[in-house]
């Protein structure tokens, strides 16, 4: 059965995902590093020491094929990916095969110009408009995932 993993550390959309978890009877694990505690009945925490990339390293640990993980990190996306995951950020945005290389290349981008001293644009305000396409999204992915891994008809 596929699970759900959560890279929380600035997740704004941990409730919604485990609600919708439970409708379709995924299990979630929660991925936060010690500066972030999460305790919610029914979910696995998985809490790791603080450091670069601790937390992103054991969510992919965890993540097997046909498993879904929620990031807003394109380094991490692009491994869950490499492992037969799907991946989805916290505004309904799917990283795919088909835009990771563009969005990795974005970051580095917008690296390189922080790196010089430029300024790039920040994330907007969380709207309520965010929190809906993010929940319209995700629930389709989740009906994907368990309509494939548990075909309605009975059969392969």
């Amino acid at each position: 059965m596929s699970k759900i993993c959560i890279d929380a550390d600035g997740c704004p959309v941990v409730k919604e995902i485990i609600q919708i978890a439970k409708e379709f009877q995924l299990k979630v694990i929660i991925f936060c590093d010690t500066s972030h505690q999460f305790e919610i009945e029914g979910v696995q925490t998985v809490m790791v020491s603080k450091g670069a990339d601790a937390v992103d390293f054991a969510l992919v640990n965890q993540i097997q094929k046909g498993d879904i993980a929620i990031t807003q990190d394109y380094g991490l996306a692009a491994m869950v990916l490499a492992k037969g995951g799907y991946v989805m950020n916290q505004n309904g945005l799917q990283y795919t095969s088909h835009n990771i290389d563009q969005l990795l290349y974005s970051r580095h981008i917008n690296q390189k110009i922080r790196q010089i001293g430029g300024r790039t644009k920040g994330p907007k305000k969380r709207t309520k408009e965010a929190d809906d396409q993010f929940i319209n999204h995700f629930r389709r992915l989740c009906e994907y995932v368990t309509s494939n891994h548990y075909p309605s008809s009975g059969s392969d």
